[in-house]
């Protein structure tokens, strides 16, 4: 890897790391850092796939009071590194995804260490606006979202020291039972972050949707752009129903009782 790549990389891990806390631009999210980190270090392809794999383990994963999730963050930028090292390409997707796990748990120790030093920087805020210091607030303000950033630049800077004829060796020395373990149990993770978001979307109103999405999808002719494209129609043609429910039961003159008529009777 290029010297310029690895500073590429730094700065996308750094930018994931912040994200993990600001959450506006997204780069946290596996689908975003691992395909920014795949462009820059000319395995696009790879990192696409791999963060695509990702995202759908990164659905089940949320903050639901004291319990902090799992760190996507560097899950994401440490198995897209390691992709990019072992030098399997696609291949090793797989590879890459079963070590991504165990990252994630142990990126919650970061999380810990950070927000226990964010304790303090909290106090240094509050006596400054005490004293009406708004550039010292804006400072420790500015120092703990670094922290944030660093927390996923130093574990990748650490990664790319380590040549990656180790990485490949070491990738290689795993036994076919632990990889295809961990790869199974990748696939579980995907299917309960599934099921947590279908759980949380699970009404009257989104059902039918989901059945039909779910029939759509097995017509191998159409393309994901395809779907989409669909999909946003059908949303589309909900969101001017639910308008005209709202206004009344209709549009246009009074309405007729009949909101998708009414629609229609005003394209003529």
């Amino acid at each position: 890897m290029s010297v310029v790549s690895m500073i590429l990389v730094i700065i996308v891990a750094f930018l994931a790391g912040m994200e993990g806390i600001l959450d506006e631009f997204q780069f946290h999210q596996p689908l975003v850092a691992c395909t920014l980190i795949g462009l820059v270090t000319g395995n696009l392809t790879a990192g696409i796939i791999l963060g695509g794999t990702l995202q759908m383990m990164a659905l089940g994963w949320a903050n639901i009071g004291a319990a902090v999730a799992p760190d996507a963050a560097l899950a994401s930028v440490a198995s897209a590194i390691i992709l990019v090292l072992s030098g399997q390409g696609v291949k090793g997707v797989s590879t890459a995804i079963a070590v991504a796990i165990p990252l994630a748990v142990a990126g919650l120790f970061l999380t810990m260490i950070c927000r226990t030093l964010a304790v303090p920087m909290v106090h240094f805020m509050d006596a400054a606006a005490e004293k009406g210091n708004m550039k010292a607030i804006e400072f420790w303000q500015l120092a703990a979202i670094a922290m944030q950033g660093l927390r996923i630049a130093i574990p990748a800077a650490c990664l790319l020291v380590i040549p990656s004829e180790v990485v490949a060796n070491f990738l290689n020395s795993m036994p076919a039972w632990l990889t295809d373990g961990m790869a199974i149990g990748g696939g579980m993770v995907v299917a309960v972050g599934y099921a947590m978001v279908i759980n949380m979307m699970a009404t009257a109103e989104v059902w039918p949707f989901f059945a039909i999405g779910f029939c759509l999808a097995a017509v191998s002719d159409l393309t994901l752009i395809a779907l989409g494209a669909i999909g946003i129609s059908i949303a589309l043609v909900y969101l001017k129903l639910s308008e005209a429910a709202a206004s009344g039961g209709g549009v246009g003159n009074g309405g007729t009782g009949d909101p998708l008529g009414d629609i229609l009777d005003d394209y003529e």
